[in-house]
């Protein structure tokens, strides 16, 4: 029934309920990596939340649960406000300790008694639990799906080339050997090596000649900014996979499988050349001369102000030979352990380049909820909702792992500073940190989410 629904729902709620699904989950499980260790070493855990029953950060303000159930020493509950989740473990200094309580001697049951490798695993436990999630979803992903890709050799019409490629001078048909000089075997690989490694050059074929072209500064900031996917692909033939009802495709007599051999009566071989026609026609007439079961069809119509038809052409999977890794259960665990591991690597790559790189600027790559949920597809499918869920618990752990008070990272550099230094930081210090790293987590959350309904507003 839930799978119905959400095909039944428009994109924008599919890609909204995804998020909340694999959120919930993922907040319950790296909490329950905290509860885990504080109950395996006889920590009392006060509350264990799915979402915050008070107006995070402040622990005072609208204090109400939609749902709770005590059992032994812990309440269980779902809180009101969807920003993250929390268990509450005695004698922690965060932002739902019982400042009394904490003025009394420590007792045996709570987290200051504990000795200090053990607070470290308590405090550990939800990133530990994000990244065993993660290596799980993958393996599980290749274990079912196996892998399939696109190698960069097999791209046999070459790139088709967006206005940012065509600017530093690629061409349509050119073809990718190299970036810096360094070969990268997988087609959807180019692009993030490019970023990645902040490339200088990238090596191509044209007409049979090798070339090198130069990437001027700020071409990195204009892809990311562009957030289109599109600066190369790999070009195809076009030819139709479907058309969706009430379209101008669909009153043409577009149908699946027609190949599209002119526009206009100008004869295209590619994708990109009727895509070049067509924004050239706006509101003007379009004829398109198309392949149909031998037959060679002229069907007539009009390109709207959308500059959509109405259709979807066959991806590449269609016309190049890809590469398919399967994998056995054992096999699939390795695949998953190392996938993570890499994505982890990608990950802080990502947060270094925002910070460090001087062809990215903060405020065109930082995303609130609305960028999580636009990750998501519109239309539902197990894989890539598996996928980008895994994606999501890597992000959830390295994100937790930054050395910021009111974050996992925070409590574990004050208790490496203890287990280095022999000296406790003190309880007043802690809370005051804290205090501070949650107004600086307040302020993130604001900036991001702001950033996201100027970017709704400014379209």
């Amino acid at each position: 029934m839930l799978l119905n629904s959400m095909l039944l729902m428009s994109g924008g709620a599919v890609q909204a309920l995804q998020l909340l699904a694999a959120l919930s989950l993922l907040i319950l499980l790296h909490e329950f990596g905290h509860y885990f260790f504080a109950r395996l070493f006889k920590t009392r855990v006060e509350k264990f939340y799915l979402f915050f029953d008070f107006l995070f950060p402040f622990p005072g303000l609208l204090n109400f649960s939609l749902f709770k159930k005590k059992k032994g020493d812990t309440e269980y509950g779902l809180g009101w406000f969807p920003l993250g989740g929390y268990v509450k473990i005695a004698g922690m200094v965060d932002e739902s300790m019982d400042k009394e309580a904490m003025k009394q001697p420590p007792q045996p049951w709570e987290y200051r008694s504990k000795k200090p490798w053990q607070r470290l695993f308590i405090m550990l436990g939800g990133i530990i639990m994000n990244v065993l999630v993660a290596i799980f979803i993958y393996a599980l992903i290749f274990g079912i799906w196996g892998e399939e890709y696109l190698p960069t050799q097999n791209a046999k019409f070459g790139i088709a080339v967006d206005s940012i490629g065509e600017s530093i001078g690629l061409r349509n048909g050119d073809k990718i050997t190299g970036v810096d000089g360094k070969k990268v075997d997988r087609f959807n690989k180019i692009v993030p090596e490019m970023i990645f490694s902040e490339a200088k050059v990238l090596n191509i074929e044209r007409d049979g000649a090798g070339m090198d072209i130069a990437i001027p500064q700020g071409t990195v900031r204009k892809i990311i900014k562009a957030q289109r996917g599109t600066f190369i692909q790999a070009r195809t033939p076009l030819v139709i996979d479907n058309v969706n009802d009430k379209s101008e495709a669909s009153k043409m007599g577009l149908k699946a499988g027609d190949s599209v051999i002119a526009v206009n009566g100008q004869p295209i071989m590619f994708y990109d050349e009727f895509e070049k026609i067509k924004r050239a026609s706006v509101n003007m007439p379009i004829a398109l001369t198309v392949v149909r079961s031998g037959a060679i069809l002229t069907l007539n119509g009009k390109v709207p102000d959308t500059k959509i038809l109405g259709f979807a052409p066959k991806s590449y999977a269609a016309f190049f030979t890809l590469d398919k890794v399967t994998y056995n259960p054992i096999s699939a665990m390795g695949k998953g352990f190392t996938h993570t591991f890499a994505e982890i690597g990608n990950y802080w790559r990502q947060l270094k380049l925002i910070f460090t790189s001087k062809e990215i600027k903060a405020s065109e790559s930082v995303g609130g909820i609305v960028s999580f949920g636009k990750m998501f597809p519109s239309e539902f499918d197990w894989q890539s909702f598996l996928m980008l869920t895994a994606f999501v618990s890597i992000i959830l752990a390295v994100m937790n792992l930054l050395p910021v008070p009111g974050l996992d990272g925070g409590y574990v550099i004050f208790l490496l500073f203890e287990m280095i230094t022999g000296k406790q930081v003190s309880e007043k210090i802690m809370e005051r940190a804290t205090t501070v790293g949650l107004i600086l987590l307040l302020a993130l959350m604001v900036y991001a989410n702001g950033l996201d309904i100027f970017r709704l507003f400014s379209k």
